[in-house]
């Protein structure tokens, strides 16, 4: 392994002085424990080069296999394993991928090969995938990568080999039993790259029934080694299990939450309640959300893989570039690919839900889209991505159209498909732990509360109703979830069930992720304003605005006066050098907040809608 020190020094602009030296004596290391010598045209040892960054960032970094081939140690490759089409297999697979990564052709000494593969490696910290992951992960672009130089086993060397990614637990759902893809005869890009139909791990147990034996008892002591979900990556050649990588896994927040309560009720895995709780506390802050309501009679076009979980509906965009810009519009996009590769991230960041035509469960898609809490379907074979155009099922759709996925039973329905939103059941138990432990949780919203227990007030302190909502949807004609909290003076958490409701009633609809009143909710909404109008009085409302214009008039002047101060001419810029000047500006926005307080005494016991705003203004 080849250290973060070392990435940083290269890409300060020098190559670290003595690495050269420690790379050959730790080769010689390796060569001694495989028994086979790096650049040997007998029987040559060949490594796979890899990045490893000290936060997970899958997919980002670049990596290259079968390093070590020329011509001579391809003969030597092919007389040792009796195959020579393996061999010349392996070597074009190796060309090939040197090419992509390093962006010259292979030189003919593997030393050299390793020198540029380390340095393609260092270097891909920088790329602009990897820029962009870190940047929607929040991670310090200072880091660097390390490099693990690995002799290579070979899952495309016979029928009774393979390549695979497990995951100790399903990292969409949180239930626990062993998930994954696994290739037969292949090697393990194959897997990760989308490009190739992958079969669930149980086929393993059929095929291959030791080697599944032996992962699974493989599985178990790294779960409980890291007290946490695994995410594995494995080779298996003529039947023996190597294990090449294992890091803690990606999950979608909802199956954090599961796992997080499953294993701390399980008396026999090293996790205590109070652990758990501390774990998760960043998600129970705002708690997951679960689909649930939704229309179980709607048709779908096609069905593939539900990877990711959660319902999002949006409009289809073919590529990242154009995922981005439409969401720049503020619309809620659907990311439709063949396969996403790394090269996709930034597109992926700003999309409401991916779909792809290919990969399986261990996909890039997939992975990125549960760590990101994306809801996705992947491997969606009645799905075919053209330029703009989209095919799926016996339907053609455009750029730009409003389809809908569902993440947990891989379905892909035309338009937008209504449903309703709860928090998930384990919010409610790490909440109630989090109270017994006494463990700050910051911002949670706790779900469920009995309602003696919170403050005879206002709306400012209840929650909002369905009428509430109408009103709001009314007077704004187009609004987000978050914008209805905000005019609601509530929640993301309170509303999302509301607007829901309101789509399940027909009341509104959902358009590119935001929402409207419908036919119906408008004549809700007029409804309601005879109501409140019939409740204040006309007259009563007349008075309150004209007594509300002049307090309007003189706050404008005293924000115009904050900016710009008087002087001889035109106003000039208030550059705040003038302390009395500005110390009469904040006097005169404190007695219109005084006066504004006594206008809205009386009105908020005339109209209950108007009592929150006291209350905010205080």
């Amino acid at each position: 392994v080849i250290t973060t020190d070392a990435c940083r020094a290269f890409l300060a602009g020098a190559w670290p002085a003595g690495l050269d030296d420690e790379i050959r004596a730790r080769m010689t290391e390796v060569e001694s424990a495989v028994g086979r010598r790096f650049g040997d045209p007998g029987d040559p040892l060949l490594v796979s080069v890899r990045s490893g960054a000290p936060v997970s960032m899958p997919g980002m970094m670049d990596t290259i296999l079968n390093l070590g081939l020329n011509s001579a140690t391809t003969s030597g490759l092919a007389a040792a394993t009796g195959d020579a089409a393996f061999a010349d297999e392996c070597r074009n697979r190796f060309f090939a991928m040197f090419h992509d990564v390093v962006g010259v052709s292979a030189p003919n000494d593997p030393w050299d090969q390793l020198r540029l593969a380390i340095e393609a490696v260092f270097r891909s910290w920088n790329s602009d995938r990897a820029r962009a992951y870190r940047e929607r992960e929040r991670i310090a672009d200072d880091l660097g990568t390390a490099v693990t130089v690995q002799s290579m086993v070979f899952g495309n060397r016979r029928p009774d080999s393979a390549t695979g990614v497990l995951f100790t637990r399903n990292p969409a759902t949180g239930e626990a039993g062993l998930y994954g893809d696994v290739l037969f005869r292949a090697q393990g890009e194959d897997v990760v790259a989308g490009t190739h139909a992958t079969e669930p791990i149980s086929a393993l147990d059929e095929r291959l029934p030791e080697a599944a034996a032996a992962l699974r008892e493989a599985a178990d002591r790294l779960e409980r080694h890291y007290r946490d979900l695994c995410d594995i990556e494995f080779t298996i050649e003529q039947r023996r299990l190597w294990l090449l990588q294992v890091r803690i896994g990606k999950r979608s927040p909802q199956a954090a939450l599961r796992m997080a309560v499953e294993m701390a009720e399980d008396e026999s895995f090293p996790l205590d309640r109070r652990e758990a709780v501390e774990r998760v506390a960043r998600l129970l802050a705002d708690p997951p959300r679960q689909t649930t309501g939704r229309s179980r009679y709607l048709v779908p076009l096609t069905t593939g893989l539900g990877a990711s979980p959660g319902l999002a509906s949006g409009v289809i965009a073919t590529s990242p570039e154009a995922a981005a810009t439409a969401a720049d519009t503020g619309a809620s996009v659907i990311l439709v690919r063949a396969e996403t590769s790394p090269d996709d991230v930034h597109g992926m960041a700003r999309a409401a839900g991916i779909l792809t035509a290919r990969g399986g469960l261990a996909s890039h898609a997939a992975v990125v889209a549960r760590g990101w809490g994306i809801p996705a379907v992947v491997g969606a074979s009645g799905v075919a991505v053209g330029d703009r155009v989209v095919r799926i099922g016996e339907q053609e759709f455009r750029a730009g159209e409003v389809i809908s996925i569902d993440g947990s039973t891989g379905e892909v329905f035309a338009g937008d498909v209504p449903a309703r939103t709860e928090l998930v059941s384990e919010a409610r138990v790490l909440l109630g732990w989090a109270r017994e432990l006494e463990i700050e949780i910051g911002s949670a919203d706790e779900p469920d509360m009995p309602e003696a227990s919170a403050p005879e007030t206002t709306e400012m302190t209840r929650r909002p109703t369905l009428d509430d909502t109408i009103r709001r949807l009314s007077t704004k004609g187009f609004a987000t979830t978050a914008t209805l909290a905000d005019a609601l003076l509530s929640t993301a958490n309170d509303v999302q069930p509301l607007v829901d409701q309101l789509v399940m009633d027909g009341l509104a609809a959902t358009v590119a992720g935001a929402y409207r009143l419908t036919d119906a909710g408008k004549v809700r909404a007029a409804l309601l304003l005879i109501a409140d109008q019939d409740d204040w009085g006309t007259d009563e409302a007349e008075a309150a605005l004209d007594a509300f214009v002049a307090l309007d008039r003189r706050m404008k002047d005293a924000v115009t006066a904050w900016q710009l101060r008087p002087a001889e001419g035109e106003p000039v810029v208030n550059d705040h050098t003038d302390a009395a000047y500005d110390v009469d500006v904040l006097g005169r926005l404190t007695g219109i907040g005084e006066d504004a307080d006594r206008w809205l005494e009386p009105l908020a016991g005339a109209s209950v809608r108007l009592a929150p705003y006291r209350a905010r203004l205080t």
